[in-house]
């Protein structure tokens, strides 16, 4: 039986209680972010359905953006479709993105001036068929220098307008939460981040998170380096030690190690597939034991830090 969502625990988003497993919809498109394809995209029939089966086991997150489409899919479209009619819609929490964009043709533009955010907040309006988005993250797409008042301001006025409830960043560091929170209320921040890539652990950012009461939304928490390809192999024999003494998966055993890193951390697995939409549920209810995340961080495994296979001290 396919666990549910809560298995996971809850964080409070805003003035939005969400189960901490949620759902990424950029696969739904068959085109990722940067360029990578996860295949063909499923037909929109099916693309529903699998929405559908994602809220009746208690997803109540999806993360999306406007610029997630192919030339046959919208994730926005798919998103708004799956709502559209369905008991509790109100009780999905949809998280955007803003900043970068893409030219009808996938050809990605410069990063968005501050005057031109509305119009893409109003696309992601009209795509989703809603009169308010539950919550915005300024993607930023320049320099680590280059600060996000200007940015974070414009989405500001737009939440003042009624036109958002909450705001967020994506792709951040330390000094833009800052910025931002001394503009309006930052609820989450989005960046990638995963067993085997941890910059959030090097420079803060997820501690600051944890003690500001700031959600911390890592994409690419399975893939890791290899973004949406197969896991980097740095790790692998550990995973893959840990995954068998739980009967898992390596890619269960990276996600529980994510959500295992704080109350705060909040996962958006995505897939087009309804089984590993089921992998990703049962995932949310694994229990790693300190000595398993000990192993998997490289601390006193049993073979030392070489990545080597664990003996009989790893178990369930």
């Amino acid at each position: 039986m396919t666990a549910h969502a809560s298995a996971a625990g809850d964080w409070q988003l805003g003035d939005r209680r969400v189960n901490r497993l949620g759902y990424g919809a950029m696969r739904l498109t068959g085109n990722g972010m940067h360029g990578n394809s996860d295949g063909p995209p499923i037909d929109r029939a099916a693309a529903v359905r699998l929405l559908h089966t994602a809220f009746e086991h208690g997803v109540d997150h999806v993360d999306t953006a406007a610029f997630y489409f192919s030339p046959l899919r919208s994730a926005n479209g798919l998103i708004g479709r799956a709502l559209a009619g369905w008991p509790g819609a109100d009780r999905i929490t949809v998280a955007t993105k803003v900043g970068p964009g893409r030219t009808p043709d996938g050809a990605w533009y410069t990063m968005a001036r501050p005057e031109q955010l509305r119009a893409q907040v109003e696309e992601n309006l009209r795509q989703l068929g809603t009169d308010h988005l539950d919550l915005v993250n300024l993607r930023r797409n320049g320099p680590d220098a280059e600060s996000v008042a200007e940015h974070f301001g414009a989405l500001a006025d737009l939440r003042r307008a009624g036109l958002i409830r909450h705001l967020g960043l994506s792709d951040a560091r330390p000094e833009h939460v800052h910025q931002a929170r001394a503009i309006a209320p930052v609820v989450c921040v989005q960046n990638s981040y995963g067993l085997d890539r941890r910059l959030a652990d090097d420079n803060g950012l997820l501690d600051l998170c944890r003690g500001l009461g700031i959600a911390f939304v890592p994409f690419f928490a399975i893939s890791g380096r290899a973004r949406e390809g197969a896991p980097a192999a740095e790790r692998d024999a550990r995973v893959r030690a840990v995954a068998a003494a739980h009967g898992a998966s390596p890619a269960q055993v990276r996600l529980a190690w994510t959500l295992h890193r704080g109350p705060h951390v909040l996962a958006i697995p995505g897939t087009s597939d309804p089984a590993h939409l089921a992998e990703n549920l049962d995932a949310g209810a694994l229990r790693l034991t300190a000595e398993q995340l000990a192993l998997l961080d490289g601390q006193d495994g049993p073979d030392g830090p070489d990545g080597q296979a664990p003996g009989p001290g790893v178990r369930t």
